[in-house]
């Protein structure tokens, strides 16, 4: 199986999916690090995928969604983008917004 057909997998059996460096327990970059806070935070069930452990993936996932680093945060299939985007989207709350529009349910209320 080709590097695209896993990710693309992968990306139709999770709602989530995070590729990142490390794992969700144990991010290995401070960038990994705040996405995975971020999202335990608001309370989404998530897959991190570990791309140092795979130099095909962490190669593979920049050319599958043409986004130059990780980590990379995909919803339902849908890229939405890097550690800033998710971090800008969730301090102006839209983040949140974003899941529940994807029917995605979501723990935390959003902050005030």
């Amino acid at each position: 199986m080709g590097i695209e057909q896993f990710i693309d997998n992968e990306l139709k059996s999770n709602d989530v999916v995070l590729f990142m460096k490390g794992t969700p327990q144990f991010p290995m970059c401070g960038f990994s690090g705040q996405v995975v806070q971020i999202l335990d935070y608001i309370g989404v069930p998530y897959k991190g995928l570990n791309v140092l452990e795979n130099d095909e993936l962490r190669q593979g996932i920049k050319d599958f969604s043409n986004w130059p680093t990780i980590p990379q945060l995909y919803v339902k299939g849908e890229f939405v983008g890097g550690c800033d985007i998710v971090r800008e989207m969730f301090q102006a709350n839209e983040l949140q917004q974003f899941f529940k529009d994807k029917g995605i349910e979501v723990k935390a209320p959003a902050a005030t």
